[in-house]
């Protein structure tokens, strides 16, 4: 049975006009009133069913590029690459570039998914989603049934900084080895002889926080130093921003002012707490040692230069944007682990006598 904008009306409890203005965005609506349109679309498969199938996504000349933050540099330096990549092997309907365009999520799963049924809806060519995932299995299920409905209906899904997802949901998958880099990372710190080592870490729920966290634990383990509360006591959740990583280290440092080295969850939480032991006194790295991940491009510049985890995130944008054009295929079994390297520099240092 064929669905029609009249069926998406009815079970939104909503005009068929007011269908047709959230699903062009050429009228502005409630955002309430649109939540409901697009969990209509989704509950009746309006773009998928009846005729509306015969209409590739491929007919579209529109990629779409899925961010957190687009004015965090981890997210903007691989949304850019893609958005070159993909103009630059991309050919639309017309013989020109292929459009993309970059949707910033803020981080908000209701959001991600409104994306990409509004992706969905424009037939896009292709879908690039980057970054971390949200570890909410209701948020997993309904975002699985999402890229698989967009697979299915010839959207080339590509995963770029992001852990595999189950079944045939994407067309590939690049994922970094967060795990790997932050066990080096404290490995390094622990060789100089630091014991007392303090983790500022990023949002509980996300799974960039708990690979990197678990990688960092891993190497604590393998020395033999104790794991349990004591450890925990050594480890402040927050945001990935400078002033998550101030107060977070404050924090730190009120229950232990002992440490000798302060790992961040990325570099610019690291920026945050070099602020707050400066504050308190403290020298980098003669006081405190301070490392962070990422490599993000400030990180040479900073005052010492960071030690941090280098993550190749142009060249990971560049190939993700490439796999969503089909100008490269895919990697062995949909999925490659793209390995970080550990860069030495003079924020760490022996810990202090």
């Amino acid at each position: 049975m064929t669905v029609t904008l009249a069926d998406v009306a009815a079970r939104a409890r909503v005009s068929p006009a007011t269908v047709s203005r959230v699903l062009n965005g050429n009228y502005p609506v409630a955002a309430s009133t649109r939540e409901r349109v697009l969990r209509a679309v989704d509950e009746l498969d309006y773009v998928l069913n009846g005729p509306a199938s015969s209409l590739a996504a491929a007919a579209s000349d529109l990629v779409g590029i899925l961010v957190n933050d687009i004015a965090d540099p981890f997210f903007g330096i691989m949304a850019g690459a893609a958005q070159t990549a993909i103009g630059d092997a991309g050919t639309g309907r017309a013989g020109g570039e292929k459009l993309a365009v970059v949707c910033n999520t803020g981080g908000s799963p209701e959001r991600e998914l409104m994306y990409l049924t509004l992706l969905q809806r424009q037939r896009a060519a292709a879908v690039v989603v980057t970054g971390g995932a949200l570890e909410d299995p209701q948020h997993i299920a309904a975002l699985t049934t999402k890229l698989t409905k967009l697979t299915d209906a010839g959207t080339r899904v590509v995963l770029c900084g992001r852990p595999p997802m189950p079944g045939d949901a994407v067309t590939a998958t690049l994922t970094f080895d967060n795990r790997g880099g932050a066990r080096r990372l404290t490995e390094h710190l622990l060789s100089l002889g630091h014991r007392r080592i303090g983790y500022v870490a990023g949002p509980a729920e996300r799974t960039t926080t708990r690979h990197r966290l678990e990688g960092h634990r891993e190497a604590l383990a393998a020395a033999g130093l104790p794991a349990g509360p004591d450890a925990d006591r050594l480890v402040a959740h927050g945001s990935y921003t400078r002033t998550s990583g101030y107060e977070a280290t404050r924090e730190l440092l009120s229950r232990d002012p002992s440490l000798t080295a302060v790992v961040a969850a990325n570099d610019t939480v690291a920026l945050g707490a070099c602020a707050a032991l400066r504050e308190a006194g403290l020298r980098i790295p003669d006081d405190v040692s301070v490392a962070g991940f990422d490599d993000l491009p400030f990180s040479l510049d900073a005052v010492p230069s960071l030690t941090t985890v280098r993550l190749p995130l142009h060249e990971a944008g560049v190939r993700a944007g490439r796999l969503a054009m089909g100008a490269d295929a895919p990697p062995l079994g949909g999925v490659a682990t793209i390995r970080g390297d550990l860069m030495l520099r003079a924020s760490t240092a022996p810990p202090r006598a």
